[in-house]
């Protein structure tokens, strides 16, 4: 990425705000992940769907609501997921560091969680399809991996965790 000075990169994630060009659901998704930041309200939800052949990702879309820097932030990171299509390991190790430097410390550094939301949601997405691909492995039907995830989910519920 070019470098841009600070009202060069608030037009950039203004209009990546605006244009959300990879805003909304996945026909079919592998798996779909959502998760917030109560002290903003932003909410995303991560649609996410794998290479079949390898643990690589295939497309990511993304939907919800928020303020402008974490609508933005998560569209570049869809952007960028969607052109690079990193392998899961890559998704793991890409740090809130880099997501910072990638939406431009100048503007995030006063609100890391809003700048960093979407890529902890889509690591949540990829350690979940990950798990389900080993289940699939150890001979358990995606009826068993979807009510083991509903139990997951249940035993999670009022501890302010989340499943996954």
């Amino acid at each position: 990425m070019t470098v841009m000075d600070r009202e060069t990169r608030i037009a950039w994630l203004v209009d990546h705000a605006k244009r959300l060009p990879d805003r909304g659901a996945v026909s079919g998704a592998d798996v779909q992940v959502s998760g917030g930041n109560p002290g903003c309200g932003d909410h995303i939800t991560v649609h996410l769907n794998a290479d079949p052949a390898e643990d690589r990702v295939a497309v990511v879309r993304f939907e919800g609501v928020g303020c402008t820097l974490s609508r933005a932030a998560a569209s570049v990171l869809a952007e960028r997921t969607n052109l690079h299509r990193p392998t899961f390991a890559e998704v793991e190790h890409f740090t809130d560091e880099a997501m910072m430097d990638l939406v431009g410390r100048d503007v995030a550094d006063a609100r890391p969680r809003c700048a960093t939301l979407a890529l902890g949601i889509l690591k949540t997405a990829v350690k979940m399809l990950r798990m389900d691909r080993k289940l699939e492995l150890a001979g358990h039907s995606a009826v068993e991996i979807a009510a083991l995830r509903a139990a997951i989910a249940d035993a999670a519920t009022g501890t302010g965790r989340a499943p996954g």
